[in-house]
C-alpha cells in the first residue's frame, strides 16, 4: 500500500474487497449493460442488494446501457458508501483499438461524475483488468494518470483510493504511484 499526496489530495492504493470499503462513492468496473456481471460487478451488485439495479432502472430505463468510456451514478443500496458510479472500461485486443484513451476517459468520467455527486472519498476499482484482460501495469498506469488529472483542476474530491483484490493487482498501482511520484 502507497500513496502520493498533490495539493492536499492524496491518491492511494488498498488491499482489499471495494464491496466493504467506506468511501463517498465506489466506482465500479461495469459492463455496457449496467447488468451486474461478474467480478467486482457482481460483487458490488451482490453486496448492495436489489436497491442498485432498481436506481439504475429508475434513471436510465430498462433498456440502459453505458457506452464504453463513460460512467453513470446510482445509489449504494447496502454497501458503506453512497454513491456507485458504474465505469465501462474497454476489452483488450492488444491496445490497437484504442484501449488506452478508452480506459482513461472511463475513470475521468467516473471521478467527474463522483465529483459532480459531491464525493470526497472515492474508492476505485481496477477497471477492465479482470475478465476484460486490460494488462495490470498499463491499466495501473492509466488509472493514475487519471486520478491525477481529475486533481489537476477543480474538484470536491480529496482522496482517491484504489482498492485492489490481489496482491498482483496492489503490486501494479503501487509501482505506478512510484512512477507518478519520480515523474
Amino acid at each position: 500500500m502507497s500513496s502520493l499526496t498533490v495539493g492536499g489530495r492524496t491518491i492511494g492504493t488498498v488491499r482489499g474487497d471495494i464491496t466493504r470499503v467506506r468511501a463517498d462513492a465506489l466506482v465500479n468496473a461495469a459492463n455496457e449493460a449496467l447488468a451486474g456481471g461478474g467480478g467486482v460487478d457482481g460483487a458490488i451488485h451482490r453486496a448492495g442488494g436489489p436497491a442498485i439495479m432498481a436506481d439504475l432502472v429508475a434513471r436510465y430505463g430498462r433498456n440502459r446501457r453505458c457506452p464504453t468510456g463513460q460512467a453513470v451514478l446510482s445509489i449504494a443500496g447496502d454497501l458503506p458508501a453512497d454513491w456507485v458510479v458504474h465505469a465501462v472500461g474497454p476489452v483488450w485486443f492488444g491496445g490497437r483499438s484504442g484501449e488506452p484513451s478508452l480506459l482513461a476517459s472511463a475513470y475521468r468520467s467516473a471521478f467527474r461524475v463522483a465529483g459532480d455527486a459531491g464525493a470526497r472519498t472515492v474508492a476505485a476499482a481496477a477497471i477492465s483488468t479482470g475478465i476484460f484482460g486490460y494488462p495490470l501495469a498499463e491499466a495501473a498506469t492509466v488509472a493514475v494518470a487519471a486520478a491525477l488529472e481529475q486533481f489537476a483542476g477543480p474538484t470536491t474530491i480529496d482522496r482517491i483510493d484504489f482498492v485492489l483484490f490481489s496482491e498482483e493487482s496492489l503490486e501494479a498501482f503501487d509501482h505506478a504511484l512510484l512512477r507518478a511520484r519520480r515523474a
